[in-house]
């Protein structure tokens, strides 16, 4: 509620109002609900083809978790996949494979045998295999709490979400490189097809993130507010399509916004001027005593700024998917129980997904918003100047 709140009377101006009635975002509603019904149709013919009773939490985290192929439909021996490639560095050097070479082995356990080293996949982690069969019957020793103790190599893998990162890199450059050569094209003109959408954006981005968050300067971290606000926005548009190359849950892996978040807070720290570091260390007009306690909260908030970034758009991301997955595995969990159960279960499920799904679309641009105007908001602290003014005047009237 809080982040509607902060962004309602941003987002209600001229140039949303221009994307929202956009015919790509209509095509966007449509592709999802494509794709949302591929999901459904890929759930239960795993469900019939597995024969096993459905494990809605083991459902719901393989579709938030990466992998290293992009899995459409199936379980275990019947399961239909998009291999990807394998790339490992171990003492005997590169491995170059693909996924699909892992095969089933000893209960299930993925093996491989590349130049002369066997690897082990489980749960999506590879490992040196063992050279024989474990007292677990497989080619890996786990602990008490399931955790695989085998020594593992350096993983360069492409996988699903790097992968997914690599297709929204070239659409991003797709994008913004075919409009600029129709603005080059069509100078003095107005805007027309992709220029109609991206135009609108970008504008909002100055003037409602960076010039009134930064200030004269706002200037200098354009480029890298539009990257990053495009960047969480196209994303997420895509890991709510579950057809290849959308589905993967880009923004929902921590590892993804903390990279994000240490740009933010190396841009800043470089950024910063006498000013911020004054008000980080010695806040003027505080007394010593208080700045004792002061200062090392302030010192902390410098860090925590990155962090709290980190968090809010993976927490935000991964709650969204895992709530929609949720209503969805209803069904199947109430199908079990009774045909009839599940039919009649699955008209509010799918309502509800749809409706999910439709908030995750206002979700995907509000965390790109949020994002980038904490990043406009935390420049432009780095920068602000010392204000002189009120010094200024009283001295004046002394002199008088």
């Amino acid at each position: 509620m809080a982040i509607f709140a902060l962004s309602f009377e941003n987002l209600y101006s001229p140039a949303m109002s221009q994307v929202i009635q956009n015919k790509s975002i209509r095509k966007i509603f449509r592709l999802l609900l494509a794709g949302m019904l591929l999901l459904s149709f890929s759930t239960v013919k795993a469900n019939e083809e597995g024969g096993e009773k459905f494990d809605a939490g083991k459902m719901i985290v393989e579709h938030i978790s990466d992998a290293h192929d992009w899995h459409l439909w199936g379980e275990h021996d019947h399961a239909v996949s998009v291999p990807l490639p394998i790339i490992l560095k171990s003492e005997k050097g590169l491995h170059f494979f693909m996924s699909s070479a892992f095969h089933h082995d000893i209960e299930g356990k993925h093996v491989v045998e590349n130049n002369g080293e066997r690897f082990v996949m489980l749960h999506n982690h590879i490992y040196y295999a063992a050279d024989s069969a474990t007292a677990e019957g497989g080619y890996v020793t786990v602990n008490e709490k399931g955790e695989a103790t085998n020594a593992a190599p350096l993983d360069f893998s492409i996988t699903k979400n790097v992968f997914a990162m690599l297709v929204s890199i070239a659409l991003l450059l797709w994008i913004f490189l075919s409009v600029a050569k129709a603005y080059r094209r069509r100078e003095g003109m107005p805007p027309a097809g992709m220029q109609s959408l991206v135009e609108p954006l970008i504008i909002f981005v100055r003037d409602e993130i960076a010039k009134p968050s930064i200030g004269p300067k706002y200037k200098k971290y354009m480029p890298y507010l539009l990257t990053v606000f495009f960047f969480i926005w196209i994303n997420n548009l895509l890991g709510l399509v579950p057809i290849i190359p959308g589905g993967a849950n880009v923004t929902g892996n921590i590892a993804v916004t903390m990279t994000l978040a240490i740009i933010t807070f190396v841009i800043t720290t470089i950024s910063a001027n006498k000013n911020y570091w004054q008000h980080v260390f010695a806040m003027p007009g505080v007394p010593v005593g208080v700045l004792v306690l002061l200062t090392p909260i302030e010192l902390l908030g410098v860090f925590l700024r990155p962090f709290v970034l980190m968090i809010r758009l993976f927490a935000n991301i991964t709650a969204g998917h895992i709530i929609a997955l949720s209503f969805f595995s209803l069904i199947f969990i109430f199908g079990e129980m009774s045909t009839g159960l599940g039919l009649g279960v699955s008209v509010f499920s799918v309502a509800f997904v749809i409706f999910m799904s439709l908030l995750e679309l206002l979700v995907a641009f509000l965390q790109a918003f949020v994002f980038t105007l904490l990043s406009a908001i935390y420049f432009g602290a780095a920068v602000e100047e010392h204000h002189h003014d009120h010094h200024d005047a009283h001295e004046g009237a002394h002199s008088h």
